[in-house]
């Protein structure tokens, strides 16, 4: 039985939702003003892999999620690059799509643009005003935050804390335009020439932050949905906000599920330009030539828990997931050139049927990845020990592996038959090898041998024949 934690209720629940065999999910997206960064990635392979297990378990998922491409970060990065906030926010959306492709990212069912949904925001708007929930202010509109009963209950701080922590905050215009230092921007006017703006009751301007996902969310999937998710960082204010203004539209619970996953550290430290260790996912994958070896590491961590990103961290989720791969080859190449009967073993299907079933509690544990995943290399063991069987049941040999690329598919890998390459030099080396073992010129063999692991190249001699792996 799938239980999630719930941000909203710090506890594990049963997963209900709201429509039986159907889930509305959706997961904040980036503001486009520049590549995504690891967080933004790590948030994005969090609920794909949710997304996927979903899929697997037998739901429909209607999965929606935005760009944000307007605001003050979009206007400050266009006039830096001497574009239109448009042709900005474009560059780094078709970016976007490049770099979340090569993650294995699923696309959203739909991926609305907060500039797209611009009348629905305005129409929403006015509805808080005339339900007496905002107000407007020389053009700004601003909802009453404390006229939401359990304001703030999502981030599960003291609301006087918070009060005097928005104070703080606040520039002088500002702090006498709010009645309340709380109170958040549903509608911000704008009359600075050159800088875009949209025609509204209460003059030209553009929305506030958290608006755009409350209309989305009512445009795509109605009013309420099963499964909201983002980073920790969202919980205040972005998605407490959401549920103020969403609740007060529609009069009904927003959303059931909160899903919140952690931050990306790097090094042992919290990623931040400041400390000269930020770094864009378009660069990483510019540098390293395994995108799903990023995936990998960013999978394999629960998503609740934070991730240390580094170096020694990515080559380690390299090894692992090259061992991964390598029991896929093994066994695939032994089906691929033997004659294997085609009947069943009976004990290994057995092992088999128990390894997804604890796969499944495993993940049924509020999507515990790193729990699966061991799962996973359970079944690899399995692998490894039926490719070094004497003979093979056809049946049971594509049944493992039908098993593994199915699990993995969930994680984001695919490909699992995809073989390692070696350069001309490498590639010379092992076949001398294999000649000089052919001949029995074993001190040979063991020379180059040698000169194949100094080049990083690890040979093995099996029944099959020689089999390599890069180190």
């Amino acid at each position: 039985m799938l239980k999630v934690y719930n941000t909203y209720t710090l506890t594990k629940e049963t997963f209900n939702p709201i429509t039986s065999g159907h889930i509305k999910m959706y997961v904040c997206g980036p503001t486009v003003y520049n590549y995504i960064h690891l967080g933004n990635a790590r948030s994005a392979i969090a609920f794909d892999t949710i997304r996927r297990y979903l899929i697997y378990r037998g739901y429909q998922v209607d999965y929606v999620s935005n760009f944000t491409d307007l605001g003050d970060k979009v206007i400050q990065q266009a006039q830096k690059e001497g574009l239109t906030e448009a042709q900005l926010a474009h560059k780094y959306e078709a970016a976007f799509d490049q770099d979340t492709a090569k993650l294995n990212i699923l696309p959203a069912t739909v991926r609305s643009k907060a500039t797209e949904v611009m009348p629905e925001i305005i129409s929403f708007v006015a509805d808080l005003l005339e339900k007496g929930y905002a107000y407007a202010v020389e053009g700004d509109v601003y909802f009453r935050a404390q006229k939401f009963p359990n304001y703030g209950i999502l981030s599960h701080q003291d609301l006087n804390e918070m009060e005097e922590n928005a104070a703080g905050r606040l520039d002088d215009q500002e702090a006498l335009r709010k009645e309340d230092p709380i109170d958040f921007a549903l509608w911000k006017g704008e009359h600075r020439p050159g800088v875009q703006a949209w025609p509204s009751p209460w003059g030209p301007g553009r929305p506030g932050w958290h608006i755009e996902c409350s209309v989305m969310i009512d445009k795509y999937l109605g009013s309420a949905i099963d499964i909201h998710g983002g980073g920790i960082d969202l919980a205040f204010p972005h998605h407490t906000n959401e549920i103020a203004q969403s609740e007060t539209h529609s009069g009904e619970e927003f959303v059931r599920y909160w899903l919140h996953n952690g931050f990306v550290n790097v090094n042992q430290e919290k990623m931040s330009k400041s400390l000269g260790n930020f770094t864009t996912v378009h660069e990483l994958l510019a540098q390293y030539s395994d995108a799903q070896a990023l995936r990998f590491l960013l999978t394999k961590t629960h998503y609740r828990r934070p991730i240390n990103y580094s170096d020694t961290t990515l080559d380690q989720a390299q090894i692992e997931l090259d061992r991964i791969r390598r029991a896929y080859r093994r066994l695939a190449k032994r089906v691929a050139v033997e004659s294997v009967k085609d009947e069943a073993d009976a004990t290994v299907e057995e092992q088999l049927k128990s390894i997804k079933a604890n796969f499944i509690n495993a993940m049924d544990d509020d999507f515990n990845t790193e729990n699966g995943l061991a799962v996973v290399f359970e079944l690899v063991t399995l692998i490894n020990q039926y490719a070094d069987q004497g003979s093979l049941q056809l049946a049971t040999a594509q049944h493992l592996l039908d098993a593994l690329k199915t699990l993995m598919s969930i994680f984001g890998i695919d490909n699992l038959g995809q073989k390692e390459s070696l350069n001309q030099e490498e590639q010379e080396l092992l076949d001398a090898r294999a000649q000089a073992r052919l001949v029995k010129d074993f001190a040979a063999s063991d020379q180059l041998r040698d000169e194949l692991l100094a080049l990083g190249v690890v040979v093995r001699d099996t029944a099959q024949g020689q089999e390599w792996e890069k180190k």
